[in-house]
């Protein structure tokens, strides 16, 4: 489910004013960094993940290896802050603009 530029736009916005729910540290991406931001996303459905300077990756290379992982999308990456979104798989919350027809 790949976002358009306006739905991409969209999240961004919301997320602008998200604090960062989960933090990722010098020992990287984990097994309980990927349950943290699992539960994060039901929860939330948009999160905003922190990534310290000692992290052992690339923020982009975390960013799309959790996006993967997880099956959510990435909406954006600014400096070492990752902006992830997933709906809920039954009752979503958030309801993005329709995709332009083509």
């Amino acid at each position: 489910m790949p976002l358009t530029g306006k739905q991409n736009q969209y999240l961004r916005s919301l997320g602008h004013h998200l604090d960062a729910l989960v933090q990722i540290g010098k020992q990287g991406v984990t097994e309980s960094i990927v349950a943290a931001v699992n539960q994060a996303l039901l929860d939330h459905e948009l999160i905003k993940i922190r990534i310290h300077t000692e992290a052992p990756s690339e923020r982009y290379e975390t960013a799309e290896n959790l996006a993967a992982e997880l099956k959510a999308e990435v909406a954006q990456v600014v400096g070492r802050t990752i902006l992830l979104y997933r709906p809920h798989p039954s009752e979503p919350k958030m309801k993005l603009p329709k995709a332009d027809k083509k």
